[in-house]
């Protein structure tokens, strides 16, 4: 009778659990799923997808070169194939349900991933015999960075990372209380994955905890137990470079003027003050105390000699996650993931659970404010989701114009040419990349051009067969961001966009819609 309760109260538990973090991650399906087709949230998404599509069609294959974006040249990408030959698995199991398997594919795949991630949190935090579990899942759960990162219509490397880290230094914490060898290997696959998947997140947090585990104790690091997850460590990043077949991107690390214009209009590229406002969104109030139930469990440990607290690796990792987090904003994903994982152990020494239920209720009030204005968004906000709805259809419709069995490449915005290079099939002269900064930087000068000459050696030297025009104050702005020019007057942008009739003779008028005008390039 007790088996049969403990089982019944886990399947309640995983399906509450399950529920929560799917509602969470589909919780903007209205943006995705829009008129019978998948709309993906950002650039790098769609990227991605042409990726994916490239593996569908020749099964294999690793996409080391990008010829869809930077055209001629193309680039060689920081993307890797995991996620690729991911989304791939699930498009093929989705195919006997749907015609769209590959985009619904990508569209599902990472909230599949958070929820992965949940099941083991769920499964490691019981083995752990965490009292205050629930917390650290509730804030998984609905954390909303955690959400962005792995939410609906997002195939990104991230929730890949997610998945990956979480499971990593969950290990790791596994082994400080308990050596063994599963655990190692469990350990060594995971970190050994996350390099894959990105030669930057996992490398920086490892190399923290190697180097912490030296100085403190060495058979944190070197003993026995864990020499399985170094071999499987070592044999996994062989094999990345075996099938990837070049040299990881440290895109963080750029240097120029050009680089840094564009960084400042990337959103996961900006600093986060320690002052905004945002950091209570994400964690909720329980992050303004941290720091003193860090304090405390460092001083419980030292003077009773425990190891119930936060290890001391941890505490490292969620220090430094903030401060990179400050310095850059894609690292909220996982200083959230290791926040939520340390709150457990954080919040143990207080032994009053009504207490730490009453306090962590309201500690979430503004994570609760967060999601009543995305789940019931007032009237500006609600319009602007249409709009972006709207303009997302008719920018699939101007793609489709473009179709062809030839090679015609096209010059847009840079941040709309991934989502056009998926929907028309054509190599694009800009792309969301760093890698692709020569093609942004000349679709930048082509849109702020007063010299029809320039513009049109532009086209010839990327052998433009068409161009896209825009807002012409969003795509003007943004290039004088990244060029540090000026704003001309009367640039090219501006001329496609409100008189077409102007436009020099090189360029034809070929079709339009509201979110812009099509034209096609001729000699």
């Amino acid at each position: 009778m007790q088996r049969v309760t403990y089982i019944g109260l886990a399947i309640i538990e995983i399906t509450a659990l399950s529920a929560l973090i799917l509602a969470t991650r589909c919780a903007n399906y209205q943006d995705v799923f829009v008129a019978g087709n998948v709309y993906f949230t950002d650039a790098d998404c769609y990227a991605r997808m042409t990726r994916a599509r490239m593996c569908s069609e020749y099964p294999g294959l690793i996409v080391r070169h990008h010829d869809f974006e930077n055209f001629p040249t193309g680039t060689t990408p920081h993307a890797t194939a995991p996620l690729d030959y991911l989304i791939l698995a699930l498009s093929i199991l989705l195919q006997p349900f749907t015609s769209h398997a590959l985009d619904l594919g990508g569209a599902f795949i990472s909230p599949l991933l958070a929820l992965l991630g949940g099941w083991f949190l769920w499964w490691w935090s019981r083995r752990m015999r965490f009292q205050y579990r629930w917390m650290m899942l509730i804030l998984y759960a609905i954390s909303p960075i955690l959400v962005h990162g792995t939410e609906l219509g997002r195939p990104d490397h991230q929730s890949l990372l997610i998945l990956l880290l979480g499971i990593a230094v969950c290990a790791e914490w596994r082994l400080r209380r308990e050596p063994s060898t599963p655990w190692s290997a469990i350990s060594g696959i995971a970190w050994g994955l996350a390099i894959w998947v990105s030669a930057y997140e996992p490398v920086i947090l490892l190399l923290l905890i190697l180097l912490l585990g030296a100085v403190q104790d060495r058979h944190l690091v070197f003993g026995k137990q864990r020499c399985t997850g170094w071999i499987l460590l070592a044999g996994i990043v062989a094999l990345t470079l075996l099938i990837e077949r070049r040299i990881p991107s440290f895109s963080t690390f750029y240097s120029g003027g050009l680089f840094k214009n564009w960084s400042g209009t990337i959103g996961e590229l900006a600093h986060v003050s320690p002052a905004n406002p945002i950091w209570l969104r994400w964690a909720g109030y329980l992050i303004l105390v941290a720091p003193f139930l860090i304090w405390f469990g460092l001083w419980k440990r030292k003077s009773k000699n425990t190891s119930e607290t936060t290890p001391l690796f941890f505490v490292v990792l969620l220090v430094a996650t903030y401060l990179l987090t400050i310095w850059q904003a894609r690292w909220a994903y996982f200083f959230l993931l290791i926040f939520a994982i340390a709150l457990p152990a954080l919040l143990e020494p207080i032994k009053s659970r009504a207490a730490v239920s009453i306090a962590f209720v309201l500690s979430i009030f503004p994570i609760l404010r967060d999601w009543d204005a995305r789940l019931w968004p007032n009237e500006a906000e609600f319009a602007r989701r249409i709009e972006q709805r709207n303009e997302s259809m008719q920018f699939r419709e101007l793609a489709i114009n473009m179709r062809s069995f030839q090679t015609r490449p096209f010059l847009a915005p840079w941040w709309v040419s991934p989502a056009i290079a998926y929907w028309s099939g054509q190599p694009g002269v800009a792309g969301s990349s760093h890698e692709s900064l020569p093609g942004i930087e000349q679709s930048a000068r082509f849109f702020l051009s007063q010299d029809w000459r320039t513009a049109r050696k532009i086209l010839e030297d990327r052998r433009v067969a068409w161009v896209v025009a825009y807002d012409f104050e969003r795509v003007a702005r943004n290039s004088s961001a990244i060029l540090g020019f000026t704003l001309p007057q009367y640039p090219l942008c501006f001329v496609l966009e409100r008189t077409p009739a102007q436009v020099p003779r090189f360029l034809v008028f070929s079709a339009q819609n509201g979110a812009g005008k099509l034209y096609r390039a001729v000699k």
